[in-house]
């Protein structure tokens, strides 16, 4: 129920942000009495394609600590000397790294070993870890995974990621419109007359053609999500040691591979992801952690 309503305020949140900038932009029908205006279909498949995405970058956070009742560390006041411990090492880590600003800090009870960064900032951002990481890894791997998601809220990864997903979005939305209107004149009787479909008909296929669309479409992404793993591998390889990433690396490969998709939306952002064979290593967040063992192996 929790992911339900979560999922339904996101979309009537963008929903009516949609509404209010189509309204506040002046964006013109993209159909008219002449046929499609690409121009107009354009302005509309962005304000679709990325308020959706940007929408769900700011309510990041919210809808992580939501999703997984991640407890929030206090800095100022840590509650006990394990939390002082944690908040002291992503301090060190992050001055190392130049970031100015000390992201949340939060432990979410889970049995998976893995952690999180999400936000929309730098200066927003949220570092969450598992109670099952906590209790399965040492301390230098813990540094490793720590390093690691540290390196993302530096690389800028989650508002990359936003903007990747907002070009894809634009360009499912822009083909779904222009192939529905190509299959309504094929299906029209009367040649005078457009719509040769009724309102929920086109409705159903715009659907059904957004959703193989961003099928093909999403490799894409998928293919960013793998390539900054490796990036994010190789800062906290420069922020820990490369032996230390390597070691953390190898206990979650050793450790068990459970998954929480209790808040799907950070799934990618986690530093474990999980998926064998072809098809889902193409659409795979993370790249297998062989590889990333072998990349870092490869650095000089």
């Amino acid at each position: 129920m929790k992911r339900f309503m979560l999922f339904l305020l996101t979309n009537i949140l963008v929903v009516v942000v949609i509404s209010v900038l189509i309204d506040v932009l002046g964006a013109r029908p993209y159909m008219t009495a002449r046929g499609i205006d690409y121009h107009a279909l354009l302005v509309f498949s962005a304000i679709v394609g990325f308020t959706g995405a940007f929408i769900s970058l700011q309510m990041s956070r919210w809808m992580a600590k939501r999703g997984l009742g991640v407890r929030l560390i206090d800095p100022h006041n840590p509650g006990g000397d394990f939390e002082a411990s944690l908040v002291a090492r992503v301090q060190r880590l992050c001055q190392a790294a130049g970031l100015e600003t000390l992201p949340e800090i939060g432990v979410y009870d889970s049995p998976e070993v893995n952690a999180f960064a999400t936000g929309p900032s730098r200066r927003r951002a949220l570092l969450a870890i598992s109670s099952g990481l906590l209790n399965r890894m040492d301390d230098q791997a813990i540094d490793g995974v720590l390093g690691h998601e540290i390196s993302h809220i530096v690389n800028g990864d989650m508002v990359t990621m936003t903007l990747l997903q907002g070009v894809v979005n634009t360009f499912v939305v822009f083909a779904s419109r222009i192939i529905m209107v190509l299959i309504e004149q094929a299906v029209s009787s009367d040649s005078d007359e457009r719509g040769g479909l009724g309102f929920f008909a086109q409705y159903i296929l715009v659907m059904a053609l957004e959703s193989v669309l961003m099928l093909l479409a999403s490799p894409i992404i998928y293919w960013y999500s793998r390539r900054r793993e490796y990036g994010a591998d190789a800062g906290s390889a420069r922020l820990t040691g490369r032996e230390t990433m390597i070691h953390a690396l190898e206990q979650l490969r050793a450790g068990p591979r459970l998954r929480d998709d209790r808040a799907p939306s950070v799934s990618a952002f986690k530093i474990d992801g999980h998926g064998h064979g072809i098809l889902q290593f193409i659409y795979s967040t993370h790249p297998p952690l062989e590889a990333r063992i072998e990349a870092l192996k490869r650095q000089a």
